[in-house]
């Protein structure tokens, strides 16, 4: 019996790996680029990175010993966490910290094949139960369950290669704006969590941005990295 050709194990190799090729990456890239910059369509994916934010806030502050009262999404892609106690450097540090290494997350479970399904129904699912825990105002209900139908709905496609690149689409465009949102921060005079970081440690709030911005493009490599590896695995 013959052996494979090289390309079909490549194939095999890439299927159970789960990562894109370098050059489906990049495209994937610019694709989550171009749809964060486009006025309407773009919406939907900053209230990810918004929710993944406060998300992240409220997480922080249960960690830390407080008392999540409550969030707030907004139409332009902003957000509150209300809150009680906890530790204030650690949960204002949180936010833009959470909304990359969740886009992360996001990323690598995009790289395994088998649990991709179950990865859009746990994020579907973590939706809900935030809205249920901590959506009281209507128009943050209707965001959380606009954001929920976006992980949910997927489910009813039966490709499951449309459904990776979907999640890596998605967890790129996270990343991506959790890069540029901290640069808003630069325009803000005594607001934001970068201000009131500031007041907390006596760090200039430029630090804390320069340090968010960072970590974002950390991310944005140590995906690239994953994909790279995968591709030399397959080579």
């Amino acid at each position: 019996m013959p052996e494979p050709s090289p390309s079909v194990g490549a194939l095999t190799r890439e299927r159970i790996s789960g990562a894109p090729g370098r050059s489906r990456f990049l495209i994937e890239l610019v694709f989550a680029l171009v749809i964060t910059r486009l006025p309407y369509i773009s919406v939907p994916f900053k209230w990810l990175e918004s929710y993944f934010h406060e998300l992240s806030h409220g997480l922080a502050t249960l960690l830390t010993g407080g008392v999540v009262s409550h969030i707030q999404l907004f139409p332009n892609g902003a957000g509150l966490c209300f809150s009680q106690g906890g530790a204030p450097v650690v949960i204002g540090f949180s936010g833009y910290l959470g909304a990359a290494l969740w886009g992360y997350l996001i990323f690598i479970l995009a790289t395994w094949p088998k649990g991709i399904r179950l990865s859009f129904a746990l994020l579907g699912s973590a939706v809900v139960i935030t809205t249920l825990m901590w959506g009281r105002d209507p128009l943050t209900i209707t965001i959380l369950a606009c954001l929920a139908v976006l992980f949910l709905l997927p489910l009813k496609l039966s490709h499951n290669r449309f459904l990776g690149s979907a999640l890596r689409v998605m967890a790129l465009m996270i990343m991506l704006n959790a890069l540029a949102s901290p640069t808003v921060l630069f325009g803000l005079s005594g607001k934001g969590d970068a201000a009131m970081l500031a007041s907390q440690t006596w760090i200039p709030a430029w630090i804390w941005v320069m340090t968010w911005l960072a970590i974002s493009a950390v991310m944005l490599l140590l995906c690239w990295r994953r994909v790279d590896s995968a591709a030399k695995v397959r080579q």
